[in-house]
């Protein structure tokens, strides 16, 4: 069976389901369930068990010789989260402890990295795993911080021939968007709030930009369809061989205002937007520019195409937000 952690949540829970499609083996998913709508991105799943967080090491030396791999999604993902101290245990220390647990039981270990690591960008989007080039990067909020640090730390124990998981894997996810994000609230994606807003008769809202190289709306992402990113969790699952740290999006950067536009016109509509001022408090900290190298990847033999923009949008439109049962 494979354990997915933070397997209620958004990408977790894609995968997971992912999983049990194909046939691939039994899942466990370690995740608060919580007081709201959470429960329904799991609802579908025929799931092994759900184990709360702070059990998680008792079930899994309970079950050691039944695992098949872990993979790691649980995580604060919010990039407005203050308390540190809070992030730096979620992300960092049960990361480690993952590690490890991985590590002396041979199980295979992927985790979610972001493309929070790479700061404003200023060092490019290279997923260089080399550690002078890791050291180059500053990560703009506590998120993408404790994102790096566990980065940094797998690569200093690569470099020092420390013990490693028989596989591992970090994927630095980019701007995902998809089915079973709706509980993240003020986090979900640009495409769920503008689809929200255009179905209730309401303006989509955008930021101006505060930038002189970029019109409003023009700041750039690279917007990655979640089942791409399931897809390549997948093709590592059934190529152990492969180890290392990947970038997670398309390779193809695109505008906030281009990815409006394929939200109305999905749903057969004129766009219709609204700007406003990017707030102080994270003006001095937004990215106006993002986009995946996908090269080491695919040097590392995954040969899969990325979805548009436009299709990407126009499925989860037609086959989720639009459809009386909006979860995978």
């Amino acid at each position: 069976m494979y354990v997915v952690t933070g397997g209620a949540g958004f990408i977790g829970s894609n995968i997971a389901a992912a999983i049990e499609e194909r046939g691939l083996g039994k899942v466990v998913v370690s995740d608060w369930l919580g007081t709201d709508d959470k429960w329904r991105n799991v609802a579908k799943l025929d799931l092994t068990n759900i184990i709360p967080p702070e059990n998680l090491f008792e079930y899994l030396g309970g079950n050691e010789y039944g695992i098949k791999g872990v993979i790691n999604m649980g995580a604060i993902s919010s990039t407005t989260e203050t308390d540190v101290d809070l992030i730096f245990r979620q992300n960092f220390k049960l990361s480690i402890d993952l590690w490890n647990w991985c590590t002396s039981h041979h199980v295979p270990l992927i985790y979610a990295s972001s493309a929070a690591t790479y700061g404003d960008g200023a060092h490019g989007f290279d997923d260089n795993p080399d550690r002078d080039a890791l050291a180059k990067l500053r990560p703009l909020n506590p998120y993408g911080w404790s994102k790096h640090l566990f980065d940094r730390r797998v690569m200093r124990m690569i470099d020092a021939e420390e013990p490693t998981p028989p596989q591992w894997v970090g994927l630095k996810f980019f701007n995902v968007y998809g089915p079973n994000e709706y509980h993240k609230g003020s986090m979900q994606s640009v495409a769920s709030k503008v689809f929200t807003d255009a179905r209730d008769g309401k303006t989509a809202t955008l930021f101006k930009s505060h930038h002189p190289d970029y019109a409003d709306g023009g700041q750039l992402r690279d917007f990655v369809w979640v089942g791409d990113c399931v897809d390549i969790v997948l093709w590592l699952l059934e190529n152990p061989h492969v180890s290392g740290l990947f970038n997670c999006g398309t390779g193809q950067a695109r505008s906030f205002h281009d990815l409006v536009c394929a939200v109305y016109a999905a749903m057969g509509k004129e766009p219709d937007i609204n700007f406003v001022p990017t707030p102080e408090e994270i003006r001095d900290k937004y990215q106006y520019f993002t986009q995946a190298d996908m090269s080491r990847l695919r040097a590392a033999g995954y040969a899969k195409p990325f979805t548009t923009l436009e299709d990407g949008v126009g499925s989860y439109i037609g086959d989720f937000l639009g459809a009386a049962d909006p979860y995978r």
